[in-house]
């Protein structure tokens, strides 16, 4: 099943994040992780705290890696840098909106989407939005 690791500057909104989306959808075992803020609990990003969040959420099957803004996306791509060349082959960094992201992600890991899948699910959450609002 395709992991997910989410990258945010704070440890709160991560969790925050990840709450919801859990409590949307109660019943999926996806491996969700997060790498959040600093091991002092300041905001930042840690590249080495991401490598270890996407090492618990690799099965073999690839995860997904959704960031909030600016750093967390350097932090990440430096992350992959530091992951073995198997699991950085099968770990994707998504533009995709942080909230309705990873929702959409989790909800296709859930159902066993292959990788691929999540990723395009979770790049197209944001059209959801963009209709309702244009209506």
């Amino acid at each position: 099943m395709t992991g997910i690791v989410v990258v945010s500057h704070s440890r709160q909104l991560a969790g925050a994040a990840v709450d919801l989306t859990r409590r949307l959808m109660p019943a999926s075992r996806v491996r969700l992780e997060t790498a959040a803020g600093t091991a002092e609990g300041a905001l930042g990003t840690d590249a080495m705290a991401i490598v270890e969040a996407v090492g618990r959420a690799d099965d073999g099957e690839g995860v997904v890696v959704l960031m909030d803004l600016g750093s967390a996306v350097m932090s990440a791509q430096t992350a992959v840098e530091f992951l073995d060349p198997e699991v950085a082959e099968r770990t994707r960094l998504l533009a995709a909106p942080l909230v309705e992201g990873l929702f959409a992600a989790y909800s296709a890991a859930g159902i066993g989407r292959d990788l691929d899948r999540v990723c395009a699910e979770a790049e197209r959450a944001v059209e959801a939005k963009r209709r309702q609002l244009a209506d």
